[in-house]
């Protein structure tokens, strides 16, 4: 009983820290941050330091992306597995950001963002072997992570549509924002790597691993929740 106290303790604190980095503020969340919309919309033309820049720091304080990567490698031992999956995470982010904001593809912010919180519960049911019993088979992961990277880079797409108001230097800028995503994932995984290393190999992984993922599902519920009910609260005003 000990071990599920501080189980419970674990639970407890994750979820008081969720709640806080789901209603701190726009600064925290998927989109992107005041005083980097203002230095957007001023500076017109080719800007490849800064939009670098732009793009990693969206990546490591994504809280949504990190979740899901989370869940990606949580049962992934090899780098070369690592490797295959967060490719295929990145084809996916990559393409649907460049395409969603050259041709101008829109959707509505609040309903993709909450399909990129299903993400998140996916990956934990998943994680948690539940699909065999829901729906009678298993899904192919690699095609999930892939399909699921379409959304997460459609994500901010929906968001820099509405900031980038000149299409002088968007190409460079766009290319420049996506390595800059890119590297800042490489960053937050080998962080996630290094601390899923070492908690893999103290005594407390194999019986915690259902309450991580089970918190982890928990966090992808409420973070769908909240970007429904942004959805229709802004439709009924």
């Amino acid at each position: 009983m000990g071990w599920l106290r501080s189980n419970l303790r674990m639970i407890a604190a994750l979820v008081a820290a969720l709640a806080f980095a789901v209603f701190a503020g726009e600064a925290l969340a998927h989109g992107v941050a005041e005083g980097d919309k203002a230095f957007i919309r001023a500076n017109p033309g080719v800007n490849v330091i800064p939009y670098l820049y732009l793009g990693a720091k969206h990546m490591v304080t994504g809280y949504d992306h990190l979740l899901f990567l989370f869940g990606v490698i949580f049962f992934l031992y090899r780098l070369r597995d690592v490797w295959t999956y967060v490719t295929l995470f990145a084809i996916g982010h990559s393409t649907t950001l460049l395409a969603g904001v050259i041709f101008g593809i829109h959707a509505n912010p609040f309903l993709v963002d909450a399909v990129i919180g299903l993400s998140v519960v996916y990956k934990a049911l998943d994680n948690l072997g539940a699909f065999p019993t829901l729906i009678g088979r298993e899904p192919n992961p690699k095609l999930a992570v892939l399909v699921f990277g379409f959304f997460h880079g459609f994500g901010l797409a929906t968001k820099l549509q509405d900031l980038v108001t000149s299409r002088e230097g968007l190409v460079p800028n766009l290319i420049s924002f996506n390595i800059g995503v890119e590297t800042g994932q490489v960053v937050a995984l080998s962080a996630i790597l290094i601390a899923m290393t070492v908690w893999r190999r103290s005594a407390s992984f194999a019986r915690s691993a259902i309450v991580a993922n089970t918190l982890l599902m928990g966090a992808g519920l409420v973070l769908t929740g909240y970007q429904l009910a942004g959805y229709f609260t802004e439709t009924s005003l």
